[in-house]
């Protein structure tokens, strides 16, 4: 093993140096060489870049994969350089429980037939997602991983090395400070009459060795001069070249977004498909989500509201009295539609119509009423019936 002691005292008594000009800068009893604005302002820049971009980072990991174990997981496989085993997606999973639920209730059953279709929806909505994860994690996570493990490591070891450099500097700026001051006291002229002719000699001697000292501190700070502007020169590179990160971020971020908007498209006809295969067709129905057995959202159903007609107020009555009074309203000339009962309804009172399932109804609207309902007709009884409950044929 090859020992220097030499160069381990050298390294020891920089160390010491740097850590008392350290101190004293702290405690403001040493002078600090500052650096001009631009290369602070760079160094504000890439502060901000590198927190900005671990904050995103983490979040658009949390976007990916909500289950923080899961995250820990991967994490950890990545850094023993493992491959990371494929996840089942929760689409996927709720696939199979549908499909596996439809079996055991009665595949030919209605409601075994919709878990299955629903199923096979959810399984493609799940390779759907896991497609995205897998091009958001190439295209956009990667690259921002990569610039805070390479690029900002290199900015940090370099910053530190200028940190070093600046330290020596200053320190080599306070010892010539102290040598020349010693030398001008050293040189001061002795007084005759009180002063021994040996002090004479002692005096010059020192005012000797307090001159070649300060012709050596001189030389150490042409020195750490030189080797902190080089310093600076390379740091300054590094910082600058944040422009181009951002320029790839910017890259990055706009795949980032076309994947995420490939993603919702193909969710969105999946979905559009399922309605089809069910026979609810976009703007089939209004209402909101309040039913437990509603199949459809609230956002899907708002907008079918355009579809049912809406006719004028019915022989001049109001619609808050036509609502009240359903029995002295007459069903409009136009604008009524058949519709099939999808569940067993039970009226809550005697304003609202009771329902069974499979049977057909004449249903119409009234201006004022609540788009969640619909006027449904049966020979000859009337009343209120939900709109979620219901398929309108053409």
């Amino acid at each position: 093993m090859d020992f220097n002691m030499k160069k381990l005292a050298s390294d020891a008594g920089i160390f010491f140096t740097r850590a008392v000009q350290f101190t004293e800068e702290k405690f403001g009893q040493a002078e600090k060489t500052e650096l001009d604005a631009h290369f602070e302002n760079l160094l504000a820049r890439a502060d901000s870049t590198k927190n900005w971009t671990e904050k995103i980072l983490r979040q658009t990991e949390v976007l990916l994969q909500p289950n923080p174990s899961a995250r820990v997981e991967e994490f950890l496989y990545e850094k023993l350089d493992r491959k990371v085993p494929s996840r089942v997606t929760n689409g996927e999973l709720l696939a199979q429980y549908m499909s596996e639920a439809a079996n055991e209730l009665g595949p030919e059953t209605p409601y075994g037939k919709t878990l299955i279709k629903v199923g096979e929806t959810e399984k493609r909505l799940g390779a759907a997602e896991r497609d995205f994860i897998h091009s958001a994690s190439i295209n956009f996570l990667t690259p921002l991983r990569n610039f805070l493990e390479g690029d900002w490591r290199t900015i940090s070891k370099e910053r530190r090395i200028l940190q070093n450099r600046r330290l020596d500097l200053d320190a080599c700026k306070a010892r010539l400070k102290k040598a020349k001051a010693a030398e001008a006291k050293a040189a001061a002229v002795p007084d005759f009459q009180e002063t021994r002719p040996r002090n004479y000699i002692l005096s010059a001697s020192a005012s000797a060795l307090w001159s070649d000292e300060v012709d050596k501190a001189e030389q150490e700070l042409r020195v750490a001069q030189t080797e902190f502007d080089r310093q600076a020169e390379v740091t300054r590179l590094l910082l600058e070249g944040i422009s181009s990160t951002h320029v790839n971020h910017l890259r990055c971020l706009q795949e980032f977004v076309e994947s995420q908007a490939t993603y919702y498209a193909q969710c969105y006809r999946h979905m559009l498909d399922l309605q089809k295969q069910l026979g609810r067709f976009p703007g089939t129905f209004v209402g909101n989500t309040e039913p437990a057995s509603s199949p459809l959202s609230g956002a899907s159903l708002a907008t079918a509201a355009a579809t049912i007609p809406v006719v004028p107020t019915v022989a001049g009555i109001p619609a808050t009295e036509a609502a009240l009074s359903l029995d002295d309203v007459a069903p409009p000339a136009s604008g009524t539609r058949k519709a099939r009962v999808l569940y067993d309804y039970e009226a809550a009172d005697s304003s609202e119509l009771a329902l069974l399932a499979d049977e057909l109804i004449t249903v119409y609207s009234l201006p004022g009423m609540d788009p969640d309902w619909l006027i449904g007709e049966r020979g000859n009884r009337k009343g209120k019936v939900p709109v979620t409950y219901l398929e309108l044929l053409s």
